[in-house]
């Protein structure tokens, strides 16, 4: 199953929910959100600076992740950013893929 990195920043009022709520609640909401979509957390930390929580879950398609961070944006809690991550398999067999393409200039 295909892996993402989520990173988030809470609103005023989605921190002031986990202030309220506490951390382990909010981990706990994160971890149903991904099972709800046929998946998993595999880690998830808070964090300073620019992201406020960060977390990798496995789920089953780009569709599922888009749903979950969608759904966690559109809430107004906190605005979510994904990325796709790859294996080192999934990099080799992008090598192998032939590709046409000039860059702009040349």
């Amino acid at each position: 199953m295909p892996h993402y990195l989520f990173r988030a920043h809470y609103s005023q009022a989605g921190i002031q929910g986990v202030l309220k709520e506490g951390a382990a609640s909010r981990l706990k909401a994160v971890s149903d959100l991904a099972a709800s979509v046929g998946g998993r957390v595999e880690t998830a930390y808070w964090a300073f600076g620019d992201d406020d929580f960060i977390m990798i879950a496995e789920l089953p398609s780009n569709a599922a992740a888009a749903a979950a961070a969608t759904r966690v944006s559109a809430s107004g809690a906190g605005s979510v950013t994904t990325t796709v991550l790859l294996t080192a398999a999934e990099i080799d067999e992008a090598r192998g893929i032939g590709v046409t393409y000039r860059p702009p200039g040349a």
